[in-house]
């Protein structure tokens, strides 16, 4: 069974309004249709934190290394290999699976109220690192256990994946675009970054991380941040020389206004600005005295 927040490319349902000031800063917005627009913001506060080195030996450490499953193995030296252009691809399917996470706690919610925990905001948040050179999206879904990450992650074979690569495999050339249709878009996060990192909280577990160079392998390793997330999901790219434009504000901004024009959930972008300030000369100053 695929997990909850994994992707076909999403059905259309009701764009939802969403215009944010947070920090006095108004939301950037675009008109999808004549009457319906959605909204990118400025974002306080990030959840998780980046790992400090003992955090990163600690996670080498203590990681339990599983093998990709044959056809997710062929799937992923097709991605790296690929010479597809639209590259951008990849934000869509993460766009669209952290929705997926979203509709599926929101659907336990409802028979379950405790299942909010105290992550009541359903939303998603987007953040670059430029000198880290490094793209994170997260999600306040219902996240994944150690077992979810070890299954849904590689080792569980998916008839999408087998589906997928014999379509791009064929004698017509398979269009990668279309790989959220087969359930298995996460993997398009290797059409950009050299290593993947996903850290994910489930109510039912503890908060695990899932790291791969997608070298045949990938690791499992309990959270040395601890709870970080509160519940959720947190995909870190570390992207490759090539990928650049992916650490550009202005084209993230664009890329996600057009990705989320079918979720109807809250979606910010943690950006950055400068501000030139005059300082008076302090030489002057003592002239005058």
């Amino acid at each position: 069974e695929a997990p909850p927040w994994w992707s076909p490319t999403p059905s259309p349902m009701r764009i939802t309004n969403w215009l944010l000031a947070l920090l006095g800063v108004a939301a950037l917005s675009a008109t999808f249709t004549t009457d319906v627009s959605s909204g990118l913001a400025a974002a306080q506060d990030a959840p998780g934190a980046q790992m400090t080195e003992e955090q990163e030996a600690a996670l080498e450490k203590n990681g339990e290394s599983f093998e990709f499953q044959a056809e997710v193995n062929r799937l992923m030296d097709i991605i790296i290999n690929s010479l597809y252009k639209n590259k951008e691809i990849f934000l869509r399917e993460l766009i669209s699976n952290a929705s997926d996470a979203l509709d599926k706690i929101r659907f336990l919610a409802v028979s379950d109220e405790s299942a909010l925990g105290d992550t009541k905001e359903l939303e998603i948040k987007i953040k670059f690192d430029k000198d880290a050179r490094t793209l994170t999206i997260i999600d306040t879904g219902v996240g994944m256990t150690k077992a979810d990450l070890v299954a849904n992650l590689g080792t569980v074979a998916k008839s999408g994946t087998t589906n997928f690569v014999e379509a791009l495999s064929g004698d017509g050339g398979g269009d990668l675009s279309l790989i959220g249709q087969f359930g298995v878009g996460f993997y398009s996060v290797y059409l950009v970054a050299d290593k993947v990192r996903v850290a994910s909280k489930n109510n039912d577990d503890d908060q695990y991380i899932w790291e791969s160079t997608a070298d045949s392998n990938f690791v499992i390793a309990k959270d040395p941040r601890g709870n970080s997330l509160g519940r959720g999901t947190e995909i870190t790219l570390f992207l490759k020389e090539d990928a650049g434009e992916f650490l550009d504000q202005d084209r993230l901004d664009e890329l996600v206004m057009r990705y989320s024009e079918f979720i109807t959930f809250p979606i910010s972008l943690y950006k950055s600005k400068t501000e030139t300030v005059e300082v008076e000369d302090e030489d002057e100053d003592e002239d005058e005295d």
